[in-house]
């Protein structure tokens, strides 16, 4: 039976939190329902990192106030921890045991009788695909797998929220793929998500809601929709037949469309937002008018496409720079540096 629960996971107001002269935190505010993947989308240094160890109570705030289900994540911090579990950046197993054993550890440290851990471990390892790796080292596992078998330490007592901190950070596409799907299904057991990524498409894909975190605080916050709307309700994309072209298209497109325009890395691309009063009529009418307007001009146009904006565009928009991934956050080394 799905314990999905109602009403507000997370309720967070001014929460600062300082290492020395940098401001991790500078008055997050953020409101997550229960019962759904909500995306926290930010840049390296953005504070995503120190947020969830906030919530999760591994860090205490310089000000503000949190609670998870009610609970303050300072005064009450003990009731917190019995209702979340976390997955950071990093494998939190241990590499020279086996899965088996690492999940069979574990379920004894939170309680469970011999049998009741072994048969926990055997249901999360036939669930994440790794039956057949069961009785390796964890040290002898690919990364996918790695993080595999680290979501499912964290759910071996279910969880009512789960900070997934990063979770599919330099993995390659298939194994990024099945960590979506172990979310999706974590989700649809009633366990709400609290994402943190730089992966664009990973928030598309998974968030109901999106917050987009910057210099410690929160700049925009809605459905991947609404963000995408904010900025406009369509992106050209157009390709020339001829390179040469590219300059007087340009401006072309930029007088008429009165928007700036990306020039691509490909020589003959170009791309601009249009519709900006969010009407996708407007959009359609501006992409036509621009393409009327090159024709004139002679400039041949090999293809042409209308589509709601990325977010990316959206994130390129708020925070004037694009969301690129890396290894590590800037608060991850500070923090280890305390």
């Amino acid at each position: 039976m799905s314990r999905r629960a109602t009403g507000l996971a997370i309720e967070a107001a001014g929460l600062t939190r300082s290492f020395g002269e940098t401001h991790a935190l500078a008055g997050l505010d953020l409101a997550v329902p229960a019962g759904a993947v909500y995306g926290l989308l930010g840049p390296n240094g953005a504070g995503k990192t120190t947020a969830v160890r906030v919530l999760a109570t591994l860090l205490r705030p310089d000000g503000g106030q949190a609670r998870v289900f009610g609970h303050d994540v300072v005064t009450e911090a003990d009731a917190v921890r019995a209702r979340v579990s976390l997955t950071g950046q990093y494998a939190s197993v241990d590499e020279d045991l086996t899965g088996t054993e690492n999940l069979i550890l574990l379920g004894r440290l939170l309680g469970l009788r011999k049998p009741a851990a072994q048969q926990r471990a055997e249901q999360l390892l036939a669930a994440f695909g790794l039956t057949d790796a069961a009785g390796r080292q964890v040290k002898k596992y690919s990364g996918g797998m790695r993080r595999r078998i680290d979501i499912a330490a964290s759910i071996l007592s279910t969880p009512d929220l789960l900070f997934l901190d990063e979770p599919t950070t330099g993995l390659d596409p298939r194994s990024r793929n099945q960590v979506w799907e172990i979310v999706r299904a974590v989700v649809a057991h009633g366990t709400t998500v609290l994402l943190t990524t730089q992966y664009l498409d990973e928030a598309d894909k998974l968030a109901s809601r999106i917050a987009v975190v910057d210099h410690g605080r929160v700049i925009a916050e809605g459905t991947p929709g609404e963000l995408k709307s904010s900025v406009g309700s369509g992106t050209v994309h157009l390709r020339l037949r001829d390179a040469a072209q590219r300059p007087e298209a340009e401006r072309l497109l930029g007088t008429t469309l009165g928007v700036p325009v990306q020039l691509e890395p490909d020589p003959v691309a170009i791309t601009a937002r249009v519709g900006g009063d969010g009407s996708d009529l407007d959009a359609s009418a501006q992409a036509a008018r621009a393409l009327g307007e090159l024709s004139r001009a002679g400039i041949v146009v090999d293809d042409f496409s209308l589509g709601q904006p990325s977010l990316d565009e959206v994130f390129l928009a708020l925070t004037d720079h694009p969301a690129v991934p890396a290894e590590a956050e800037r608060d991850d080394a500070l923090e280890a540096a305390r």
